[in-house]
């Protein structure tokens, strides 16, 4: 594909068209859909950035710039698919499929290896990848939130959520294990937290 043109001017009126030419609203529920996945891949491509800066050439550097790549391509995948119109599908289009959602999984289990067990609910922060890991987290929390809002709207593939959800679940145990491989600190939640500690 080639982009010869950023502005089209069509959008000035509050509507955009989805791949296949339909004509919607800008803040119909698809669109926002596809909407946070963007903000989401842009988030993770914050991520990398961070990751780049911190922490040179390490193996764990490496290793998590290869998977957040894949989610980023993946979450591009994601967005197309979200853009085009239901019942529409072009050449080469892109899928969302159970080997990624299984993909997804195999990345947990990995980093889970290297992890101690959760006693207790954990405060987004620690260092600058792990906290905004967090919030990439959050932003996929939403994402599925709007995808199964849309589902119960539109046809969607079920496997589209599915990856959101287990991606929520990713994101989070790479910002503990980002943390760990830096030797960063975990922050627990405190119930009843005294104030004046």
């Amino acid at each position: 594909m080639r982009i010869t043109k950023v502005y089209t001017r069509t959008g000035d009126a509050g509507q955009t068209r989805l791949a296949g030419g339909q004509q919607v609203w800008k803040d119909s529920l698809r669109v926002e859909a596809y909407g946070t996945v963007d903000e989401l891949n842009a988030s993770v491509g914050l991520v990398r950035a961070m990751n780049d800066e911190s922490s040179g050439a390490t193996d764990s550097a490496r290793q998590l710039e290869e998977d957040l790549r894949w989610i980023q391509n993946k979450l591009f995948d994601l967005g197309s698919i979200l853009a085009t119109a239901p019942g529409q599908s072009f050449k080469n289009m892109p899928t969302i499929t159970a080997p990624d959602v299984v993909r997804l999984e195999r990345m947990i289990d990995r980093c889970q290896k290297d992890l101690a067990p959760l006693k207790e609910f954990i405060l987004p922060g620690g260092g600058k990848v792990s906290a905004t890991l967090h919030q990439a987290r959050t932003i996929c929390r939403r994402a599925e939130r709007i995808g199964v809002r849309l589902a119960k709207e539109e046809a969607v593939d079920p496997q589209m959520n599915k990856f959101l959800n287990r991606l929520s679940d990713a994101l989070f145990v790479l910002a503990r294990w980002a943390a760990k491989q830096r030797g960063e600190p975990e922050f627990l939640w405190q119930r009843n937290a005294d104030e004046t500690d």
